[in-house]
């Protein structure tokens, strides 16, 4: 069994709230306080109180920095330097840690048209950053966390004022760290994923969608520092366990998205040649179901999954091709086991063949290729193919 956490990131995320969020769910502060302690800064304090948000009871962490102690324009080396000579860190909170910040040093470098070794940390370099990202390290460690994934991030709107001066919300780093990942925007005219936040994402989650099939353990919430009108302005945190998958159905795991419209006066032709475009787009597969739409006509559904980044050219190939007006999106979860391609011949004709964990399937347009070639049907081409790659795989 492995530890899962999974942000619920409806309301944003900001490193204090991270961390927050984790010492709710039961991570040890003292346990966290000595590991931040191993490093070679000084001038710093943190406590954690009990609070509320929108009716919602929740942890919140409060720094106080010695500003005399605190420099807050340190570069990536300068971070990277505190974090190797970190004696007393776990391993696991270093390495963590190190992919937060080189990821953060990688997008602002990014931004500001630099290279990531000349980047100088501003806010996000200051004694508060570092016990917010390095914190949440530790935080994970000490709920033995083995895996990090998170929902939708939350965005807000308008501008921001940094070390920079104004920019817009999000912040442009925040846009670049988030980069793959799935967000939605709000109305709310607040910061509500910080780069300190999108920087732990960036670094930590494995995926973004719906929570994981996990037995649940527990939980909490990290509050943000100011109240949100009409919304708890909190990061939940779900703590599970996950069975590893044994060897019989190795694979992984993957979050994508589903696509579905419904049509009723688009011909047979017109849908078949609809799958076989979205297959070719990048759609992981396309299908049909005849259903009995309203006012009695009969229509067919069209669906299509695939990867979240390959979405807006499939839907637009999905408006084109039918003349929908419309379409439903949601997200889903599937487990790919693993498989692999031999090429095996038959009488002299090259024929692939997919190779499971329980069977061998031959590819049918190889086969439809060779059959009257060979004078056969398409059926014992690829009876005979599956048989050549069980020569070569046998179970």
């Amino acid at each position: 069994m492995t530890t899962v956490a999974w942000w619920h990131c409806f309301s944003g995320i900001a490193g204090d709230m991270a961390l927050a969020s984790l010492l709710d769910a039961g991570a040890d502060l003292d346990e966290v306080t000595a590991g931040l302690r191993a490093l070679p800064v000084r001038g710093w304090h943190i406590e954690a109180e009990k609070t509320t948000r929108g009716g919602l009871a929740a942890t919140r962490l409060l720094i106080d920095v010695d500003p005399g102690e605190d420099v807050v324009d340190r570069t990536w080396a300068t971070i990277r330097g505190l974090l190797e000579s970190a004696t007393g860190l776990p391993e696991r909170a270093r390495r963590r840690a190190q992919k937060v910040f080189s990821g953060l040093a990688v997008a602002e470098g990014a931004v500001h048209g630099v290279g990531p070794e000349e980047v100088h940390f501003h806010e996000v370099g200051g004694l508060d950053a570092l016990i917010d990202v390095i914190g949440t390290c530790l935080a994970l460690e000490s709920l033995d966390v083995a895996s990090v994934c998170a929902s939708p991030v939350a965005l807000g709107t308008g501008t921001v004022r940094g070390a920079h001066g104004v920019l817009p919300n999000p912040a442009p780093a925040v846009v670049q760290l988030l980069t793959g990942a799935l967000v939605h925007g709000t109305d709310h005219t607040v910061e509500l994923t910080t780069p300190t936040g999108a920087a732990l994402l960036a670094g930590l989650s494995a995926s973004f969608g719906p929570m994981p099939p996990v037995r649940v353990t527990g939980g909490g919430f990290g509050a943000g520092a100011q109240e949100l009108p009409g919304a708890p302005n909190v990061l939940q945190v779900v703590l599970g366990e996950q069975t590893a998958p044994s060897e019989a159905v190795a694979g992984h795991a993957q979050d994508l998205l589903v696509l579905e419209a419904n049509v009723d006066d688009v011909t047979g032709e017109v849908l078949a040649h609809t799958v076989e475009v979205l297959i070719g787009a990048g759609a992981l597969d396309a299908w049909l179901v005849p259903v009995l739409a309203k006012k009695g006509r009969p229509a067919h559904v069209v669906s299509v999954l695939a990867e979240p980044e390959r979405m807006a050219g499939l839907a637009r190939a999905l408006t084109r091709e039918t003349g929908t007006l419309g379409f439903r999106e949601h997200h889903v979860s599937r487990y790919a086991l693993a498989r692999e391609e031999v090429e095996v011949e038959v009488d002299g004709q090259p024929v692939h063949v997919k190779v499971g964990p329980h069977r061998f399937k031959a590819e049918y347009d190889d086969c439809a290729r060779a059959a009257p070639l060979l004078g056969l049907p398409v059926g014992e081409v690829a009876r005979q193919a599956e048989e050549a790659a069980r020569r070569l795989r046998p179970y």
